[in-house]
């Protein structure tokens, strides 16, 4: 009997180190999920902020793009417009002379 009355304690003992050691292993465990979400949230916001710049990027090349194209049709309608007026002077200038030549 005095066998089994000193290992009780001991086992005793084992289990409260094993307790011990089972919340320390699942505090630890429980920081390490913690950790991991921190990081996997952190992955994920990066992740959508990549995304949002991209599309930015793309909104941004379409209006440069957009800006362009209007930029280039506004150039030609001028070019148009002075090829006119030039047209219009030229005419002007040709008619002035018939004028003169019939007058003589």
């Amino acid at each position: 009997m005095s066998k089994s009355l000193e290992a009780r304690p001991i086992r005793l003992a084992l289990n409260i180190e094993d307790r011990a050691l089972a919340e320390r292993l699942t505090a630890r465990a429980a920081r390490a999920a913690e950790r991991q979400a921190v990081k996997q949230a952190r992955e994920t916001e990066k992740a959508e902020q990549k995304a949002r710049e991209a599309v930015q990027a793309r909104q941004a090349d379409r209006e440069a793009a957009l800006a362009a194209e209007r930029a280039a049709a506004e150039k030609a309608q001028r070019e148009l417009d002075l090829e006119a007026e030039r047209k219009a002077a030229r005419d002007a200038r040709y008619a002035a002379r018939k004028a003169r030549s019939k007058r003589r």
